[in-house]
């Protein structure tokens, strides 16, 4: 018996250290409907609890994505997210005023959720719909990476070892995936690369499945063909990985 509790008790230790290593989220819920003609706006996404500067960088991070989102007044100095849902609802105000025939309830959902998050690295996806009139709303997901030894977000060309070596690579996994050949020009099938030139995306993030590659609709392709998503196993891309993973 007494291995028995000494084997528990190393489990605990063992379970305890790895939990050190996560942050800790709690869902930030906003929603405004302050009428039933206004915008209907709700807004989802992960607030980190620490207090810690790497907290507050990532919380920051977040909100400036919101506010950008939701910005329709660039005479007033934005700088919360409840001031940027005021900018929003007065944009729709404004048109509703000016063409009350043809202004339809504008709406915005941004939901956000932790992807991908290990001692090093920490991956956020925000997912926002915005609609502002017109025959459909607009959907993107934006990837936020985080170095989590300083808190900074990373760009894209900071979380590879050689970038350019990483884009060939990726062109032939996007080319497999999406039956166009080799020997062919990247739009032979009919995506829309500038200057039929293969390029990454803006938008690079980690899941548990591997390194994921998105085009947001009319990055590559027409809306019809919705987003485009690409991920490598870990296995396949870490070579190129500047950031550890494991």
């Amino acid at each position: 018996m007494k291995y028995i509790y000494i084997l528990l008790l190393l489990l605990l230790v063992s379970i305890s250290c790895k939990n050190e290593t996560l942050l800790t989220f709690e869902n930030l819920l906003i929603e405004d409907k302050t009428c039933e003609n206004c915008p209907e706006v709700t807004i989802d996404i992960p607030n980190a609890l620490e207090k810690t500067a790497i907290s507050k960088n990532i919380n920051t991070a977040l909100q400036e994505e919101v506010i950008t989102l939701l910005n329709f007044d660039e005479a007033t100095n934005v700088n919360s997210i409840e001031t940027a849902i005021t900018s929003f609802n007065k944009g729709y105000t404004q048109l509703k005023d000016k063409f009350p025939e043809e202004s339809t309830k504008w709406k915005a959902v941004i939901n956000g959720e932790v992807l991908y998050e290990n001692k090093y690295l920490l991956t956020i996806a925000l997912d926002s719909y915005i609609f502002t009139g017109g025959a459909h709303g607009y959907s993107v997901k934006r990837f936020l990476n985080f170095n989590k030894k300083n808190g900074a977000e990373l760009e894209n060309w900071e979380l590879f070892n050689t970038n350019f070596d990483f884009e060939k690579f990726a062109e032939i996994k996007f080319r497999i995936q999406e039956d166009i050949p080799q020997d062919q020009p990247i739009n032979y099938t009919g995506f829309m690369f500038e200057e039929n030139s293969f390029y990454l995306p803006e938008n690079i993030g980690f899941t548990k499945e591997g390194i994921q590659l998105l085009y947001n609709q009319y990055e590559v392709a027409s809306y019809a063909d919705g987003p485009i998503e690409l991920t490598i196993p870990f296995n396949e891309a870490k070579k190129y990985l500047a950031i550890k993973i494991k």
